[in-house]
C-alpha cells in the first residue's frame, strides 16, 4: 500500500550511509590506489539497480493554516464581584465546569423576596377563589327561591305570585262584567256589583305589589350574578398576578444561577481576564473573562491554486506537515469548499478537518498540505540508496558503457525504500546503489 511523502530528510541519511560505505570498502580504495600507482585508469566496483516505472499516488500541493474547530469567549450574564476563579491559561476544561463564581448574596436575597411575594399572592388567590364559591352559593339560593335555573331568562310575568294574582284578576274582571250586565237589567242588586268591583280593584293592587316583589327578586338574581362575575374577575386577576410573580422568581433564580459561570465548550483556555475581587458586568465593553478553544478536531484552511480547483472534492484525504514536526505527517479530510475564488490571490479556500487527539497541533500553525488524488500516475523510481545528496542538490550515477555518469535529478515522493525521480533519468537506466563515495563523473566501474 502506497504511503504519503514524509520529507526529504531520509536523503540526508543516505549520503551519510554512503560515506560510511565508502570507508568500509577498503579493498575498492586500495584497488583504485594500486591502479593509480601503476598509471592505469582507476576502476571502481559498484552494484547497480534498474530505474523502474511504478504507479504512485498524486497530490496537489498547497499551504494552509490551522484553526480551532470551535472557540468561545466566556462573558458574565449578570454583574457581580468575583469570589472564585477555577482556571488559568492552558487549563483544559470540560463543558459545564465552573470557571468563576460571583458573590451571590444580593441575588439570593432578591430570590427569597420574590418567593415570599409568591406565597403571599397564593393566599390572595385562595381567598379570591373562596369568594367566588360564596358568590355562586348566593346565586344558587336566589335562583332556588324563584325557581330559576342557570341559563333561564326570568320575567316578571313568570313570578308565581304574579301569575296567581293575574289569574284571580282575570276571574274578577269577568265577574264584574257579569254583575254590570245584570245590574243594567235589574237582575242583581247594586251592592253585589260594588262587591265585584271592590274585589277586582283589590286584586289590581295585589298584582302591582307582586310585580314589585318580582322586580326585586330579578334584581337580586342580577346582583348575585354580578357578585359571581366580580369574584371570578378578582380570582383571575389574582392568578395573573401570581403568574407574574412566579416569572419574577424564575428571573431571580436565573440571576442566582448566573453567578456561577460555566465552560460553554470543552477545550483549552487560551486567554484569562478574571481575578478574584474584580467587579464584572455584562454591560462593560469587552466583558469576557476567558477564551476557550476546542482543539480535539482542528480546521485546516487551505489555499488551493486556481488551476487545481477542478481536482478538489469533499471527502478527499489530505496529509499535512508543520515545521514543529517535520518528520511526521498528519491526516485529514476535506470537509468544506468555498464557492468562489479569491480574485486577488487566485486561490480557493478549502477547509479540511484534522483529528488532533494527541494535542500536538496548535491553532495558528502554518502547514504544507498535500491533497491526495484518486488516480495514481506512473513515476520513474530508483532505490533511495542510489541518491547522492550534497547541500541542496541530488544526483545519481547512471552506469553506461562501463563508466559512471553523474546525473543531477529532481526528486519526488518517497515510497518505502524507493524514491521518485521526476527529471534526470528514464526507465531502464542502470544506477549505482553502492560505493557512491568512490564515484565521480566519468570514472570507470565494474559491476
Amino acid at each position: 500500500m502506497l504511503k504519503t511523502m514524509k520529507s526529504y530528510l531520509p536523503i540526508l541519511a543516505i549520503t551519510a550511509l554512503s560515506a560510511v560505505g565508502l570507508t568500509g570498502c577498503g579493498s575498492s580504495a586500495n584497488s583504485a590506489t594500486t591502479a593509480n600507482t601503476n598509471n592505469q585508469p582507476a576502476i571502481v566496483d559498484v552494484t547497480t539497480a534498474q530505474a523502474v516505472v511504478k504507479p504512485i499516488p498524486t497530490y496537489i500541493e498547497a499551504t494552509g493554516n490551522l484553526a480551532s474547530d470551535a472557540q468561545s469567549d466566556v462573558a458574565p450574564a449578570v454583574s457581580g464581584k468575583i469570589a472564585e476563579v477555577n482556571f488559568d491559561i492552558g487549563s483544559y476544561v470540560n463543558q459545564g465546569d465552573v470557571l468563576v463564581r460571583l458573590d451571590s448574596r444580593d441575588a439570593a436575597i432578591k430570590l427569597d423576596q420574590a418567593k415570599a411575594q409568591v406565597e403571599q399572592q397564593r393566599k390572595a388567590v385562595g381567598q379570591a377563589e373562596a369568594n367566588v364559591d360564596q358568590a355562586i352559593a348566593n346565586l344558587r339560593q336566589t335562583q332556588a327561591r324563584l325557581g330559576v335555573k342557570d341559563g333561564e331568562t326570568f320575567q316578571i310575568k313568570d313570578f308565581s305570585q304574579v301569575k296567581s294574582i293575574t289569574a284571580q284578576l282575570e276571574l274578577a274582571e269577568k265577574e264584574l262584567k257579569r254583575a254590570e250586565r245584570l245590574l243594567e237589567t235589574g237582575d242583581v242588586a247594586r251592592t253585589i256589583y260594588d262587591q265585584r268591583k271592590s274585589q277586582r280593584d283589590s286584586l289590581l293592587g295585589q298584582l302591582d305589589e307582586a310585580r314589585s316583589n318580582a322586580a326585586v327578586a330579578i334584581k337580586a338574581i342580577g346582583t348575585a350574578q354580578a357578585g359571581v362575575d366580580t369574584a371570578k374577575a378578582a380570582a383571575a386577576s389574582a392568578r395573573a398576578a401570581i403568574a407574574t410573580l412566579e416569572a419574577q422568581v424564575a428571573t431571580a433564580q436565573k440571576a442566582v444561577t448566573d453567578t456561577v459561570i460555566r465552560a460553554p465548550i470543552s477545550g483549552y483556555v487560551s486567554e484569562k481576564v478574571a481575578d478574584v475581587g474584580e467587579y464584572i458586568s455584562p454591560s462593560t465593553p469587552n466583558s469576557k473573562i476567558a477564551t476557550i478553544v476546542r482543539t480535539s478536531t482542528l480546521r485546516l484552511r487551505i489555499d488551493v491554486p486556481e488551476a487545481a480547483v477542478g481536482k478538489i472534492a469533499t471527502g478527499q484525504g489530505i496529509s499535512l506537515q508543520t515545521s514543529a514536526y517535520p518528520d511526521r505527517n498528519f491526516a485529514g479530510t476535506i470537509a468544506r469548499i468555498s464557492p468562489s475564488v479569491n480574485t486577488t490571490a487566485r486561490t480557493m479556500i478549502v477547509e479540511a478537518e484534522v483529528q488532533n487527539s494527541e494535542g500536538l497541533l496548535k491553532p495558528g500553525q502554518f502547514a504544507t498540505v498535500r491533497v491526495t488524488q484518486s488516480k495514481p500516475e506512473p513515476a520513474v523510481m530508483v532505490p533511495v540508496k542510489a541518491v547522492k545528496t550534497v547541500g541542496d542538490t541530488n544526483s545519481v550515477f547512471v552506469i553506461k558503457d562501463g563508466a559512471a555518469r553523474e546525473q543531477f535529478v529532481q526528486l519526488g515522493l518517497l515510497e518505502n525504500d524507493m524514491i521518485q525521480v521526476k527529471q534526470g533519468i528514464i526507465e531502464g537506466d542502470q544506477v549505482a546503489v553502492g560505493n557512491l563515495g568512490a564515484l565521480t563523473d566519468g570514472v570507470l566501474v565494474r559491476q
